[in-house]
């Protein structure tokens, strides 16, 4: 069994308190997850600023090339776990156990993977989407010059937290750049998912980053509450009720459900044959376990029938074995929650008129399905008449997506809010009433899956603006002239 620590500025640390992890098909013990306790995390926090000071010494350049090396070495080298007691892992080693406790197949888990190398490798082009091209070595210097003006950026915060989800691994991606932001890392795994952020973090050392940038703490409800309550900065993730708490609060990031949804135009609305595949993808890609996957399509007209063409795509997806390569859907951990999501769904259809499910029509068989020990939820598509139905704006980690009838007039009344939109439309009006929209957060026009992530243009908050802060500079030379006529 696998003993995985923390890691205190980089240095592992095995604690008494223990989580054992266990694997989602045979329920045999995986591994044995060292816990931080609220106090641990504490006493570290305040040795933030020591450790930024130490990551601060190199230049953001040498740290963009540090993170191309740890691309490599996270998607192809044997890494430590711990190294104090000679254990380490493979790369395929890393693909089985994170297939083992999430439930998502071992051909996800590769896909995600491959994100990640991505980002790390392509570090210069990200900064330069986050900063807006900005000189980066002004935050090596603390100022400098952009579009002919002096200019002069402080860091807002001594470390970053990021409180961590379970449900895919590529979207740790999204904390990457605070390492050549200069940022010293506080990550918070989820509880099923120790195994991403750990090797990101003995690549990042491996590849030559100081090691008090790192800090990996899992832990409790405890600890990530005194994370959320004490760290200058935060990202989080979780549900609905977990982030709603913290809306507002500028320390913190909120990575929340996503509600991300397809708009089509009625110019293009007959044509469905043409556009379904964008639909299909932005669903089912990644397990439909992102909050970047669809969950709603919004037409004018014809919804039943481009419901019943989507169902018919989505129910060939079939449930198979985590090894298999085939495997486009992922586990369920604890098939409790499987059929609590099923439960609701059918709730939500007996709740009165406006929502049918449509998928029942091409499978045989229950929505919750058992494979190789494992608990799976097969796509489903609903049709709302009624864009108030509780179903039309519902979120789940599986490929779920109503098909919702609404005219376009009415359309951005209805709609709430999402962090992706794809419009299929050439309709002028339509387009300019999404351009003006504050409910969405990134908008696609075009045949680009929701799915499809831009990495130079970030979606969902801006890591440098959050880290970061304009103030105003100006520099003068330091003799006696110069002193006399600034008096």
């Amino acid at each position: 069994m696998v003993r995985v620590p923390l890691l205190r500025a980089g240095r592992p640390y095995q604690s008494l308190a223990t989580l054992t992890l266990s694997h989602v098909a045979t329920g045999e013990p995986v591994a044995e997850v060292s816990q931080a306790n609220a106090g641990l995390i504490a006493h570290d926090l305040l040795d933030a600023p020591r450790r930024r000071r130490v990551a601060a010494r190199r230049g953001v350049d040498e740290l963009i090339d540090l993170c191309r090396r740890a691309g490599q070495l996270f998607a192809e080298a044997s890494l430590p776990i711990d190294p104090e007691l000679g254990q380490e892992q493979s790369a395929d080693e890393y693909v089985a156990l994170l297939s083992s406790t999430t439930g998502l197949p071992r051909s996800l888990c590769r896909t995600n993977m491959a994100k990640i190398r991505f980002v790390l490798e392509n570090m210069e082009k990200i900064l330069a989407g986050l900063t807006r091209g900005l000189d980066l070595s002004v935050l090596d210097r603390g100022h400098g010059v952009e579009a002919a003006r002096t200019v002069s950026w402080r860091p807002e915060a001594d470390s970053l937290a990021a409180v961590l989800p379970g449900n895919s691994p590529g979207v740790h991606a999204l904390w990457l750049p605070a390492i050549p932001l200069k940022a010293p890392l506080f990550l918070k795994p989820g509880s099923l998912e120790p195994w991403s952020p750990l090797r990101i973090a003995q690549a990042l050392i491996a590849a030559g980053v100081a090691p008090e940038a790192i800090g990996y703490y899992p832990t409790d409800h405890a600890g990530s509450e005194l994370l959320m309550t004490r760290a200058e900065r935060v990202m989080a993730f979780g549900d609905q009720t977990t982030v709603e708490r913290w809306r507002g609060d500028p320390r913190v990031e909120i990575h929340g459900p996503g509600w991300s949804k397809i708009v089509i135009g009625p110019d293009v609305v007959d044509q469905f044959d043409d556009w379904l595949d964008v639909v299909v993808k932005s669903v089912a890609s990644n397990g439909g376990r992102s909050c970047v996957n669809a969950s709603s399509l919004w037409v004018p007209s014809r919804g039943r029938e481009i419901a019943d063409a989507l169902a018919r795509r989505l129910a060939a997806i079939g449930a198979y074995g985590l090894e298999d390569p085939r495997a486009e859907l992922a586990a369920f951990p604890d098939p409790r929650a499987a059929r609590r999501i099923s439960a609701a769904i059918d709730s939500g259809l007996r709740a009165g008129n406006g929502a049918e499910e449509i998928t029942s029509r091409h499978r045989e068989g229950d929505r919750v399905i058992q494979v190789d020990g494992c608990t799976f939820l097969l796509p489903t598509v609903v049709f709302c008449d009624d864009a108030t139905h509780p179903l039309a704006e519902a979120e789940y980690l599986f490929p779920f997506v109503s098909v919702v009838e609404v005219d376009r007039d009415y359309l951005l009344d209805a709609m709430g809010p999402a962090l992706v939109v794809t419009a299929i439309t050439d309709d002028a009006e339509l387009k300019r009433s999404l351009l003006q929209s504050r409910k969405i957060d990134r908008l696609n026009f075009g045949r680009v899956p929701t799915s499809q992530v831009f990495w130079d243009q970030p979606h969902e908050g801006n890591l440098f603006e959050f880290l970061y802060r304009r103030r105003s500079f100006a520099q003068l030379e330091a003799s006696p002239s110069v002193t006399g006529a600034a008096e």
